[in-house]
């Protein structure tokens, strides 16, 4: 990472951040619901910008209400948004609704179809870029499936990344509703050889294969023989495995009260990529990865509840413990 300006922010990342509506119940039958902001790779800025690291959100925003809401929740959560943009063409901020139908399932409901955040342009990260290089690019599956300007946009952030040093990591997030298994992996497995850490849950890792493999191990392998450094699978309740030139190493799950599952995935990502930073092995990258990931299962929201840097021994403490 030698050719990264020590001054610019440790990390970049950009995808869209939409309006979060949180619904009480139901949503046929009415009822409350909470407003707040929430986007896999703003709620990774913010676990970060928590965890004390310089980071700089670039997506784009409508020209409304809605944009001024996410660009003034992400300052307030201390993450830089220089690089983010307002669309100017009347495209609205995106719109996603949490539907809570039974005490583990929820159901979300995107309204981001032609939104300012699918028209996110390239020349937007060249200018994030020109900025000062980030340390890290992070970037998500989910940036790409908005539409060919998103699309754009992640793989130029991809090439300027790779010709600047930056390491790249990518967090597969694969999302259905966005795009279909054989579109993503078409794209997907295009980045993979420059890609430097590789998340993915144990059933998103064959989207990045370009052929299939029968074992975890052996679909592992074959990523780190493509040019992956490090191939880190999340595994839910059973914790996290990762996968280097070293041989894998596995980190179980911190115990806690699972209150809402809701943006864990992005609360692993930050902790990994912040004990990456830090300069940790990887178990302590895996080890800090589990401990904020947790920290989200324990708490309502997207990224409320994400840990400051004090607070990530908390989890040892014993039960009924009143911190004074």
């Amino acid at each position: 990472m030698s050719g990264t300006d020590a001054a610019g922010p440790q990390v970049l990342t950009l995808g869209e951040t939409m309006v979060a509506l949180r619904g009480s119940g139901p949503l046929k039958l009415g009822g409350t619901m909470q407003v707040s902001v929430a986007g896999a790779e703003s709620n990774v800025a913010i676990g970060l910008a928590r965890l004390g690291h310089r980071v700089r959100w670039a997506g784009a925003v409508g020209d409304d209400e809605a944009g001024q809401l996410v660009l003034r929740t992400l300052r307030a959560e201390g993450v830089d948004v220089s690089g983010a943009s307002t669309d100017d063409s009347g495209a609205p901020t995106g719109l996603l609704m949490f539907e809570p139908r039974l005490p583990e399932v929820t159901r979300v409901h995107y309204y981001r179809a032609g939104s300012a955040g699918s028209r996110l342009r390239a020349d937007a990260v060249e200018r994030a870029f020109a900025a000062a290089p980030p340390r890290v690019l992070h970037l998500t599956g989910i940036t790409p499936a908005l539409g060919p300007e998103a699309r754009g946009a992640a793989e130029r952030a991809l090439r300027l990344a790779r010709a600047h040093g930056s390491t790249v990591c990518l967090d597969v997030n694969f999302r259905s509703r966005l795009w279909s298994a054989e579109a993503a992996a078409e794209v997907l497995s295009a980045w993979v050889p420059s890609v430097d850490v590789l998340i993915a849950s144990e059933d998103e890792l064959p989207l990045c294969l370009p052929d299939s493999a029968a074992s975890l191990e052996a679909q592992a392998a074959l990523l780190l023989k493509a040019g992956v450094g490090e191939v880190v699978v999340k595994l839910g309740a059973a914790g996290a495995t990762a996968y280097t030139a070293d041989g894998p190493l596995h980190a179980p799950a911190k115990a806690v009260r699972a209150v809402d599952a809701v943006g864990a995935g992005d609360a692993f990502v930050a902790g990994y990529l912040s004990a990456l930073l830090d300069g940790e092995p990887v178990a302590g990258r895996l080890e800090r990865a589990v401990t904020t990931g947790a920290f989200a299962v324990a708490s309502p929201g997207d990224w409320e509840g994400a840990p400051t840097r004090a607070e990530l021994g908390m989890l040892g403490a014993a039960p009924g413990t009143v911190v004074r």
